[in-house]
């Protein structure tokens, strides 16, 4: 088996947004083929196969995904897991446009969405759970 693994830097630029559509595929449905990643992605985009080839293999020489060229069809992962993708993102966007402040984020998400009771009650307990953390 032969496996072509490009380490993720720290450094990396994030991701485009075609990059993310293609990493959220990947992350739902697990190690794929490029064909079923571009039938994925024209369920809510249309999309040429050669764009979506192109772009995952610029992906895995950006570190972005794993390519298994074991068999004839290359079958490519995701190589940083969808939390740390998403941690990392939401860090930087709270920080260029909150300032670095989470309240501010919650803030305003809370008077832009209307939360379900059961959404509110899930955010009181995570406030709960922090609150006893620092006393």
């Amino acid at each position: 088996m032969y496996l072509i693994l490009i380490a993720m830097s720290s450094d990396k630029p994030e991701p485009t947004k075609a990059e993310l559509d293609i990493l959220t595929i990947l992350w739902k449905h697990g190690p794929s083929t490029v064909r079923f990643v571009h039938d994925q992605l024209n369920t809510f985009k249309e999309v040429n196969y050669t764009t979506t080839l192109k772009q995952m293999q610029l992906m895995a020489e950006k570190g972005m995904l794993s390519r298994d060229e074991s068999s004839m069809k290359h079958v490519y992962a995701a190589v940083e897991a969808e939390h740390k993708t998403k941690s990392l993102l939401l860090d930087r966007f709270v920080d260029h446009l909150y300032g670095g402040s989470a309240s501010n984020l919650v803030m305003q998400l809370l008077d832009n969405k209307k939360a379900s009771k059961a959404e509110l009650d899930e955010i009181r307990a995570v406030l709960d759970q922090l609150e006893k953390g620092n006393s």
